[in-house]
This record gives C-alpha cells, sequence and structure tokens, in this order.
C-alpha cells in the first residue's frame, strides 16, 4: 500500500479520502469510494485482509477514522451514511501533509478532553463509530458460525423483508451454486426473478466463484444476488458487472450488516445522548 513517511498511519487516509471524493465528482457511496482508495493507494488483498483485534478490518478502522476527523473538521458530510461528500470547504481546500497533522492534533485534544469529562462523571463517551463496529463485527462473527442451511433461510428471511416474494431456498439440490431464488417487484407491472448464492466465507472471494454463479443461473433469471459474510476481490467486483452477461449483486459482509440494520433483523436498536453544552450557555 502507498504511504506517506511523513505521516503516522491514523492520517494515512486523510488525504486519499478527499482526492478520492474530489474524482469521484465530491461525492461516493461508501464501497465506492474504498474501491477508488483500493486502486489509488494499491492496497493488496493480503493488507485487505488484515484485522485488528476486534475482527475489524484494519483498512476499514482507518477510514472511518478518518471519516470521524474529516467530519469534526467540517471538510465530509456524512449525514446520510449511504452517501459520503465533500463540503464546500472540503472542495475549496488544498490540504498539505502539514494541516493533516494539524487537524489530527487539534481534533484528537478535543477527543482526550470530553473523554476525561465523561471519566469525572463516570459516563463513558460512545462516538458513532465506536459503537457502530463492535456490533457489526459480532453480526459477522454470529453468521459465520451458523450452518450452511441456517444461513441460507436467514438469508431468505433477508429477502423477504427486503420486499422480495415467492423467496425459495433450495437447498443441496445440485444446481451449481444455487440457493434459492425469489421475485422482486418493481412495480405492478414489472417484475424480475432473482437467484441468489449465500456462502460463509472468512476473507475474500475470487472472481472464480462470482463466474461459476453466473454460469449456474445463466437462462434461469434476470439477475443473481451473491451473499457473503466476507468480501470480494476487485477482480471479482469488477467481474460482476461485466457486459454482455447477467449483472450480479455482490453483498459483502458490511453491506449484509446494514441491511440488517435497516430491516432490524436480529438487532435491538438504543438511543444514545450525549450533552450539549452549548445548550446550556445562556442559563449560566
Amino acid at each position: 500500500m502507498k504511504t506517506s513517511p511523513n505521516l503516522p498511519a491514523l492520517v494515512q487516509f486523510f488525504l486519499p479520502i478527499i482526492d478520492a471524493l474530489k474524482k469521484l465528482g465530491g461525492s461516493a457511496s461508501p464501497s465506492e469510494l474504498k474501491d477508488e482508495l483500493v486502486v489509488s493507494l494499491e492496497i493488496s488483498e493480503d493488507e485487505l485482509s488484515e484485522r485488528f483485534g476486534n475482527n475489524v478490518f484494519r483498512v476499514d478502522m482507518f477510514i472511518n477514522w478518518a471519516k470521524a476527523y474529516l467530519t469534526r473538521e467540517g471538510l465530509l458530510d456524512v449525514s446520510d451514511p449511504h452517501v459520503w461528500r465533500l463540503t464546500e470547504d472540503g472542495l475549496r481546500r488544498h490540504l498539505t501533509e502539514q494541516d493533516v497533522k494539524e487537524i489530527f492534533h487539534k481534533i484528537h485534544s478535543g477527543f482526550i478532553t470530553k473523554k476525561r469529562i465523561k471519566r469525572r462523571s463516570n459516563k463513558p463517551i460512545i462516538t458513532d463509530e465506536e459503537q457502530g463496529a463492535p456490533h457489526g463485527a459480532e453480526l459477522i462473527e454470529i453468521l459465520k458460525a451458523l450452518s450452511p442451511e441456517g444461513f441460507e433461510r436467514l438469508c431468505q428471511r433477508l429477502l423477504r423483508s427486503s420486499g422480495f416474494i415467492k423467496v425459495v431456498v433450495k437447498g443441496r439440490s445440485g444446481d451449481g451454486g444455487i440457493d434459492g431464488e425469489g421475485i422482486l417487484e418493481i412495480n405492478p407491472l414489472v417484475s424480475l426473478k432473482v437467484i441468489f448464492q449465500a456462502k460463509r466465507y472468512k476473507d475474500a472471494v475470487p472472481s472464480s466463484q462470482v463466474r461459476d454463479f453466473r454460469g449456474a443461473m445463466q437462462g434461469r433469471a434476470e439477475k443473481g444476488i451473491f451473499i457473503t459474510t466476507g468480501r470480494f476481490t476487485q477482480e471479482a467486483k469488477n467481474e460482476a458487472i461485466r457486459e454482455g452477461v447477467p449483472p450480479i449483486e455482490l453483498v459483502d459482509g458490511s453491506k449484509l450488516v446494514k441491511l440488517f440494520e435497516q430491516t432490524s433483523l436480529g438487532l435491538k436498536p438504543r438511543t444514545i445522548y450525549e450533552i450539549d453544552n452549548e445548550f446550556f450557555h445562556e442559563y449560566r
């Protein structure tokens, strides 16, 4: 992976994220942004697979940390979690490595101050990034521990909750990797037959698996969905959108967690409150 020798590891992604978003027109989905970073920073498959002790992928953690700092600096807007966009300030400013260091130290000192205040009140601070990662990692570990049949039935439930009808799990039917099928109604007049594969992968799904799945679905459906607890190599992603063949929607572990969040399957939402100190200024 390309890195700057002048910057600590924690801030290596600050400038690349801003540059990538500018290249993508000022905004991008998190997955589009990550794909661009993989190319621009030449991140290898081994580096993408590297994890920290809490099972969070190392690259994802650094991207999320950069998101937190750039957002607090007012350079990045992630109010819509599906689209990250640069603010006017983010588009206008041309940051140097020294700017990045100053942003880090300024905001990091704020984190430390807040933690000290919370520690004195015995109420730990919980940021969106800190609370989001643990439940996602834990959910993926639970999914990987399910039986193959159980995971297929759970994906059936997930697709139903996402708007699919007539979802059937085929099980060990000898259909060459096809685990089930369903119907997606676009509108009252148009519907698509969809075939899906649900596999519990620990690491990266190669392009050969995507090709094999497409071969199995050929002539049987208009679209395919490949669901995995792991992730897909860049070659697999390219294969999924290759021209002249039926498209395949790839659902990796990160997108799978988001689907569980959106459908509230197996997850109990909770509200976290943080003190708004400015509110109390006029009463002092």
